[in-house]
């Protein structure tokens, strides 16, 4: 089954000062969010969406994309598409953790079926949301995931 990691695995406490970070603060006091989706209008609407709830979200069209930016360095939280040309989004979570960035991860698909979903927390995957999926779960499973209780791989 993937990445050879048991549930939980995936996720990290996030950076001191960085979940609720008040209105003004600056880009860099925000929680960073790498949003992988090969869909443009997907891609584009979540960014923006999470910019609006005090993320700082970096696009980008493919894992492949990802993995060459520092994002693929720095990213508290990955929100990915399953499906996408090249690397899935369940292909790029493990290559993350082989490179030692074990960080939350939620899902988004158009085509959901109870295997993903089990393979997917399995690796540790904070949520599965089907597209269309509402803002407001999106939204929830981040804080979730970067919140100061969300376990630590590394304790």
């Amino acid at each position: 089954m993937g990445c050879g990691h048991r549930a939980g695995q995936g996720r990290r406490r996030p950076r001191s000062g960085r979940l609720h970070s008040p209105r003004n603060s600056t880009l860099s006091d925000l929680p960073i969010v790498s949003v992988v989706d090969d869909d443009d209008a997907v891609r584009i609407a979540t960014t923006k969406l999470l910019r609006l709830h005090d993320f700082s979200a970096h696009a980008f069209s493919s894992a492949e994309e990802l993995l060459e930016s520092p994002r693929a360095l720095d990213s508290d939280c990955l929100v990915t598409d399953v499906r996408m040309p090249g690397m899935s989004g369940v292909e790029l979570q493990c290559r993350l953790q082989e490179l030692g960035r074990r960080i939350p991860v939620v899902f988004v698909t158009a085509f959901p079926d109870r295997n993903l979903e089990a393979r997917a927390e399995q690796l540790g995957a904070i949520c599965v949301l089907t597209k269309p999926f509402d803002a407001d779960a999106l939204v929830d499973c981040l804080r979730t995931a970067l919140s100061p209780t969300a376990d630590s791989p590394e304790s």
